[in-house]
Parts: C-alpha cells; sequence; structure tokens
C-alpha cells in the first residue's frame, strides 16, 4: 500500500494505491491519523486501489467514525471494484462514497 496527500482548500486528499487489506490496514490508519489537521475535511480517494477486504472496510468505517466525533467532513472515492465492495456491505451512504474527486469535493464544500 503506498499513500499520499494533497491539501485542497481546507480538505485533505488522501490517495492509495495497492491493496487495502488486513496486511496494509495498521499502515493506512497510521498514516491517516498522523495527517488528520483539526480543521480540515478529508477524502479517502481509492481509484487506484487493487483489493479492499473487511480489514480495510474497518479501517475506512474508523476513520468514518472519528471524522465524525471530530466533527470533520469525510468522503471515500472508489472505482467500480471498491464501490461494489462497499455497496455490497451497504455502508455506502455511512462512508459517504462518491465516482469522482470532483463529487466528493462538491459534496464536502456544501
Amino acid at each position: 500500500l503506498r499513500g499520499n496527500l494533497e491539501l485542497k482548500t481546507n480538505i485533505i486528499v488522501f490517495t492509495f494505491k495497492g491493496q487495502l487489506d488486513a496486511f496494509s490496514e495498521k499502515q493506512f490508519k497510521n498514516f491517516v491519523t498522523n495527517n488528520l489537521k483539526n480543521e480540515c475535511s478529508l477524502i479517502i480517494d481509492l481509484t487506484k486501489i487493487d483489493f479492499l477486504d473487511s480489514s480495510g472496510l474497518g479501517a475506512l468505517v474508523q476513520t468514518a467514525k472519528e471524522c465524525k466525533k471530530l466533527k470533520l467532513g469525510f468522503s471515500v472515492v472508489g472505482n467500480s471494484r471498491v464501490a461494489q465492495t462497499i455497496k455490497l456491505v451497504r455502508l455506502g451512504d455511512f462512508l459517504n462514497l462518491k465516482l469522482t474527486l470532483e463529487d466528493a469535493l462538491t459534496y464536502l464544500k456544501n
């Protein structure tokens, strides 16, 4: 798993490549947690993720809960495979799943 981040007007966009699974979940959580800023909403961009398992979903849910607690906006962007996995377990609404980064940015700005 490789992570990157970019700041776009009070929104942090985390981009990940590779696999978000039991082996990389801790790395994912550490990277996001270490780069959280109190006043910034965040987008987790998973469009370049090849594989997402239940551990990865758990990490996303924990991140979403943390953002709710801190009153930060949160959204996940996924490719068709990631989106299908998220919708299958009915977490689309909870994770504010969007199909494009533009949709997620628009959603968080409103």
